[in-house]
């Protein structure tokens, strides 16, 4: 993985595509004042829907989600940045790796990994059924 790195050390990924940023707030917290872990995998599963987007060109559902690990503790107000990367593609689904990257609100422009997963896609019809990606087309970009 190529890497950009930050004022802190760490090692932000330059392979993958920023697909989403958002900063978690109250409401999100749990009783210990982090966020919930939920809150956070739902978001990745947002993040993790871009790109198999390109692929699938219709409807598609989260069929497995393979690995998740939790490295950090979210905090309100952290800017939370969601890298993503397509790392298999079948016949009817994608799977993605997806890394989440904070910047601690007091010190932006440092950052922690505080999340990886990877996650699988599969290409449904309008019954809920799988079926195949549509080949791309020469001359479009995905």
């Amino acid at each position: 993985m190529s890497t950009n790195t930050s004022p802190a050390g760490i090692q932000l990924p330059t392979d993958e595509t920023l697909v989403l940023k958002v900063i978690p707030m109250p409401a999100d917290c749990n009783a210990n004042g982090d966020i919930f872990g939920g809150w956070v995998m739902a978001q990745v599963d947002l993040a993790g829907s871009v790109l198999p987007a390109r692929y699938t060109q219709g409807r598609m559902a989260t069929v497995a989600v393979n690995e998740f690990v939790f490295k950090q503790p979210v905090r309100v107000g952290d800017i939370l940045s969601f890298f993503s990367k397509v790392s298999r593609i079948g016949r009817t689904s994608v799977t993605v790796k997806v890394e989440v990257y904070a910047e601690r609100f007091s010190r932006q422009g440092q950052y922690i990994k505080v999340t990886e997963a990877s996650l699988t896609y599969v290409a449904i019809d309008d019954q809920g059924k799988p079926r195949e990606i549509p080949k791309p087309d020469a001359g479009i970009a995905i």
